[in-house]
């Protein structure tokens, strides 16, 4: 998910100084080692699925997904029983093989995290088990949104979001990231429409609305994803497009035009990718996320369709899950940091390569800027433990996981390896890591040993100079670890101060910023500013009225600081609108921490609320309801 960017071993010296209730423990077999998943009660070592086939019909008018998930599965040789995860599953009728008699099975009593274990008796020689359910209308995966919530405003739209744990939530699977399986699907939906998933699509609806899929690559379940609306397609090159409403469609192509140039660029880094096509649906804006690298279809938030191409390191960013994450995945949600520092790693070289290192360096530095505010946050709350790359998340949500720190601080400690061993040696590393565990699950402790044995023997120079163990077990950010500024960073500042000693704003030298840039001015002012200040700044630049929303977030967050209420309404607006967490749960926070604006920020959630994706809500809920 999301995105965030690299530097040269050269750059990296100017940029940087100094140096409820759970349940039984789920055991993978791994090449090397026993994975214990504390967020599945599936039981692989007994019995673990293969493969799924998914018959699905789709009800836009009650919100529910009527389906038969067929699992092939392997089991031990005494195996009685396979455990699958759920939450809010209505199970009508379960059968072993060809079997279509009912089976026992036992539903468990819900927990409020993991949801129910759902206990299959099986027989010796058992190859399958279907199981035939209907999903609630509140499934936390599956958003139903209505016409006037989407870009057309003329039909429904349903889309699913299955990380972290959401999947058990659409279908009963065995929702841990360490347990991968190949799929094929059938879905029925309204003639009108076109259904999409994780697997090779369709480029145009078709006039029956039975639709069908096949991912032969074997993916876990928080991959599994679907999507059905007024979409068309529009072809970026042999193996890239874009899927959109009608409404957008013309502008996200534009927007990602370059994806083809991405693709080359990380092929030519670390190897040929290996799915069958690279596409991104842009979904309405209620998706909290910034992109899901659901594979072969990434699911984007249309806050990035800046009409310049500014913020498409995102896209980048989605793309190199297909090799980090996708490829070779963390085998639990401790090991979060293995997806997401990685991505964040290649995500910048692909960028490095298609904008230069100097604007690499800016993204870094936002993302720097980001990582240390976070730890701030983290430790006034009394969460340092969450400040480790390596997590323990036991009877929470992995959600509580997804933080900057996976992403920038796991950034960092590669960037660090990097500058150690030397840019080729660390790519030929990499290289071979996506070869190596290609489809497998990586827990920290694996990935240790093996950079260990390949990269940084212990008591090497190159080792004590990284200090993997403090970048990884430790809180914070090791020892005097600072972040510093880039250099294009430097003229902004320059341009922000002689703003703060009285220059007018048509004297400053603004020309040709890029949005990051424009990012940094206003952080760099926010806490010097006041209303005043604030009015000539709107004046000059039209910050209320900006249409990226990257600035837009920065913006509203000092507006938010300075009482500047000329913008309050499209900060209200904006708030209606945009469902990406990123944004929405900052502002907010700081809106419910000011006595003035409290009840404000009470009454816009009242009625955005239900705009939003259960991921989104979850987090606000906390915020503005406890």
């Amino acid at each position: 998910m999301r995105s965030l960017f690299f530097f040269t071993a050269a750059s990296i010296s100017l940029f940087l100084s100094g140096c409820s209730s759970t349940p039984e423990t789920t055991t993978m077999n791994t090449d090397t080692e026993s994975v214990k998943d504390v967020h599945s009660y599936a039981n692989p070592a007994e019995a673990v699925v293969t493969h799924l086939n998914w018959k699905a019909t789709v009800d836009m008018e009650n919100h529910t997904i009527s389906a038969i998930a067929t699992w092939d599965i392997k089991t031990a040789e005494n195996a009685a029983t396979i455990l699958f995860d759920t939450r809010d599953l209505s199970i009508e009728k379960v059968w072993l093989n060809d079997d279509t008699t009912f089976t026992p099975y036992e539903l468990a009593t819900e927990d409020s995290v993991l949801g129910s274990a759902l206990s299959v008796k099986i027989q010796p020689g058992t190859k399958k088990v279907s199981i035939a359910y209907t999903t609630s209308p509140a499934a936390e995966a599956v958003q139903w949104l209505a016409p006037s919530q989407t870009a057309g405003k003329k039909s429904p739209f349903v889309f699913t979001q299955s990380q972290a744990i959401l999947a058990r939530t659409w279908i009963p699977c065995q929702d841990s990231p360490g347990i991968r399986f190949t799929y094929d699907a059938e879905v029925t939906v309204p003639k009108q429409f076109l259904a999409l998933m994780s697997a090779k699509n369709p480029q145009q609806r078709n006039e029956t609305g039975i639709y069908t899929f096949s991912q032969p690559k074997a993916i876990p379940a928080y991959l599994m994803a679907l999507a059905i609306g007024d979409i068309e397609f529009y072809s970026l090159g042999d193996r890239t497009g874009v899927y959109a409403e009608p409404a957008t469609i013309k502008k996200a192509g534009y927007e990602f035009a370059d994806m083809d140039k991405m693709l080359a660029a990380a092929e030519k880094l670390y190897g040929t990718y290996a799915w069958n096509r690279y596409d991104v649906l842009v979904l309405p804006p209620s998706f909290p996320f910034g992109g899901m690298e659901n594979p072969e279809i990434t699911f984007a938030t249309p806050t990035i369709l800046a009409g310049d191409r500014s913020l498409v390191s995102l896209i980048a960013h989605e793309l190199a899950h297909s090799w980090s994450g996708n490829l070779v995945t963390n085998a639990t949600w401790d090991d979060f940091w293995l997806n997401e520092g990685f991505t964040v790693y290649f995500e910048r070289r692909i960028m490095e390569e298609l904008e230069g290192a100097d604007y690499a360096q800016m993204l870094a530095g936002l993302g720097c800027s980001d990582l240390e505010a976070t730890i701030d946050e983290f430790n006034a709350q009394g969460l340092e433990k969450d400040t480790k790359l390596k997590l323990d998340l036991k009877g929470r949500n992995p959600d509580d996981g997804v933080s900057d720190i996976a992403y920038e601080k796991g950034y960092l400690l590669l960037t660090q390896v990097e500058a150690a061993v030397g840019r080729a040696k660390f790519d030929a590393f990499l290289k071979n890591y996506f070869h190596e565990f290609a489809f497998t699950g990586m827990t920290t402790e694996k990935f240790i040993a093996h950079i260990e044995e390949k990269l940084l023997p212990k008591g090497s120079e190159a080792a004590k100079k990284v200090n993997l163990e403090a970048w990884i077990f430790e809180p914070g950010l090791p020892g005097m670890f600072t972040c510093g500024t880039p250099a294009r960073f430097t003229a902004v500042e320059k341009a922000a101060e002689e703003f703060l000693s009285g220059k007018a704003t048509g004297g400053l030298n603004t020309k040709d910023w890029s949005s990051h840039e424009w990012q940094h001015f206003l952080r760099y002012l926010s806490p010097k500013l006041d209303a005043q200040k604030m009015a000539a700044l709107d004046a000059a630049f039209h910050f209320t009225n900006t249409g990226n929303s990257e600035i837009a977030a920065v913006w509203f967050g000092a507006t938010i600081q300075h009482h500047y209420q000329p913008a309050y309404a499209k900060l209200e607006a904006f708030l209606l609108e945009v469902g990406r967490r990123k944004f929405v749960k900052p502002l907010y926070e700081a809106m419910a921490k000011d006595p003035a604006l409290k009840e404000t920020a009470k009454a816009i959630y009242k009625k955005a609320r239900p705009n939003y994706h259960a991921v989104t809500v979850g987090t606000m809920d906390k915020i503005l309801l406890n």
